[in-house]
C-alpha cells in the first residue's frame, strides 16, 4: 500500500507541476511546451478509457479491461522524468541509469496495483506502458534540446512539497470520472457492476 501512494494524485500531480515549474525557471520553454502537452495528452486518454467504461460499458472483457491504471500511467510518466532531470547535466550514462531507476519504481507501483486488486493486469499493464511513452518521448526531446538549468533550492523545496503531498486526503478522481461519465451519458456508472461481480467471483473461488 505504501509503494501504491507513490503514484496517487495527490503526490504524482503536483511532482507533474514541480517538472513544468523547474523547466520554466531554467528557461526552457519548448520544454515546458512539451512536457505539458505529452502529461496532458497521458491524463485525457486515462480519463477517456474510464469514462467510456463507466458511461457506456466501453471495454475488452476478454482481457478485464475497463480503462488505463492512472496510478500506473501518472508513475511511468512522472518518475522516470523526474529522475531525468535532475540528472540532466550529467554524463549520458548517469542519467539515463536515473530515468530507468524512475522507471523500475513506476513499474512497482503498477505491480502494487495488481497487487492490492484495484486494477487487473492488463490495466496496469497499459497504463505503464502509456506513461512510459510519455516520459521517453519527452527525453527524447530534451537530449535534442539545450540542457536547462534547474534551481537547486526549487529542487530541494519540490521534494519538500512532496513529502508533505503524500500525507494529504487523497484526490476523489475516481468519484469525479463516474460523475463526468454520468453527466455525459445519463447511464448508471457500470464500473461499480463489475467490480462487485469482480469481488463476489474472487471470494467465490476462495
Amino acid at each position: 500500500m505504501q509503494i501504491s501512494k507513490i503514484g496517487s494524485s495527490n503526490v504524482m500531480l503536483p511532482a507533474a507541476v514541480a517538472i513544468a515549474i523547474w523547466l520554466t525557471a531554467g528557461a526552457a520553454r519548448r520544454l515546458f511546451l512539451s512536457w505539458c502537452l505529452l502529461f496532458a495528452g497521458g491524463l485525457m486518454l486515462v480519463a477517456a478509457s474510464k469514462i467510456a467504461f463507466v458511461g457506456w460499458g466501453i471495454g475488452i472483457e476478454a482481457i478485464d479491461f475497463t480503462g488505463f491504471s492512472g496510478h500506473a500511467m501518472r508513475s511511468a510518466a512522472i518518475l522516470p522524468t523526474f529522475f531525468y532531470l535532475i540528472f540532466r547535466q550529467q554524463v549520458f550514462a548517469l542519467r539515463w541509469s536515473a530515468a530507468m531507476s524512475g522507471a523500475g519504481l513506476a513499474a512497482l507501483i503498477s505491480l502494487s496495483r495488481v497487487q492490492l486488486h484495484f486494477h487487473s493486469v492488463s490495466e496496469a499493464l497499459s497504463g505503464f506502458l502509456l506513461g512510459l511513452a510519455v516520459g521517453l518521448c519527452f527525453i527524447w526531446h530534451a537530449e535534442n534540446s539545450p540542457k536547462p538549468s534547474l534551481n537547486r533550492s526549487l529542487v530541494v523545496a519540490s521534494f519538500v512539497a512532496l513529502l508533505v503531498a503524500s500525507f494529504a486526503k487523497p484526490v476523489p478522481t475516481q468519484k469525479l470520472i463516474e460523475g463526468t461519465a454520468l453527466w455525459l451519458s445519463g447511464h448508471p456508472a457500470a464500473i461499480a457492476e463489475h467490480r462487485l461481480q469482480s469481488d463476489t467471483s474472487v471470494l467465490q473461488i476462495n
